[in-house]
């Protein structure tokens, strides 16, 4: 798989587009297990516990709108930490942090299926919201492109934009905004993929679930490693486009 475009602008294995389709298919998995399973509530972002927190607040209970802390500081944590350790640990290990993530990940998806089903959901929750962050800071363009991975927000919105463009060039030849709008749509469409499938598994192994998104993040993982150690062994210094 080349990873030239037609500007001859070289990306890394960690910034191509099915990376990121893999990632937001994951995510949308992880967004129908916590709200099936774990509370009912979404960890991918943190716009509903700062809303639920001030409800909680606004109502006059403390402990509850507080306890909104805990997540939101796991959320801060996770984007604090892929700040700080990227560069250490490709000078130390000569493997990209993006690789390393992608295992931390792996492990805590291990975790999150022992987990049972008796326990305080906000444990899962926690470990969503620190995995999304990290994930979120990290990967952040595919082939050029500003891209989320935890959530759809984003996308939609850049679909609307595409469209709005689509009707004022509609009688022009300039169709340059197509390429955005077709790979935004296509981020849209792996994360509710995820999320069906998420639903289905979710229903028929419950926490257990989980477990398959081990898969394709082992793909991810290993496709990483394999580019760190040989084809971009002598780019460990390059860093990811938004970076």
């Amino acid at each position: 798989m080349e990873n030239v475009d037609k500007n001859n602008k070289y990306f890394l294995t960690c910034e191509r587009n099915w990376i990121y389709h893999i990632l937001i298919a994951v995510a949308g998995f992880f967004g129908a297990y916590t709200y099936l399973l774990r509370g009912n509530i979404f960890c991918n972002a943190q716009t509903g516990n700062v809303v639920l927190m001030g409800m909680a607040l606004g109502s006059g209970k403390w402990g509850e709108g507080l306890y909104f802390l805990i997540p939101i500081s796991a959320y801060i944590m996770g984007a604090v930490i892929s700040e700080l350790v990227p560069t250490p640990i490709k000078h130390k290990f000569l493997i990209r942090w993006d690789t390393i993530l992608i295992l931390i990940e792996i492990l805590a998806v291990i975790i999150l299926g022992l987990i049972p089903e008796s326990a305080p959901v906000q444990i899962s929750q926690v470990i969503i919201n620190f995995i999304a962050s990290m994930q979120y800071n990290t990967f952040r363009q595919a082939e050029g492109l500003p891209m989320a991975t935890t959530f759809a927000t984003n996308h939609i919105r850049q679909i609307g934009v595409g469209l709005a463009k689509e009707i004022k060039h509609i009688h022009s030849k300039n169709k340059s905004h197509r390429e955005k709008l077709f790979r935004h749509f296509q981020m849209l469409i792996f994360f509710t993929a995820g999320a069906i499938i998420g639903t289905i598994l979710c229903n028929i192994f419950i926490g257990k679930a989980i477990w398959a998104t081990i898969i394709p993040l082992s793909i991810i993982f290993f496709l990483l490693l394999h580019a760190d150690l040989t084809t971009e062994k002598d780019m460990v210094e390059m860093k990811p486009s938004g970076h």
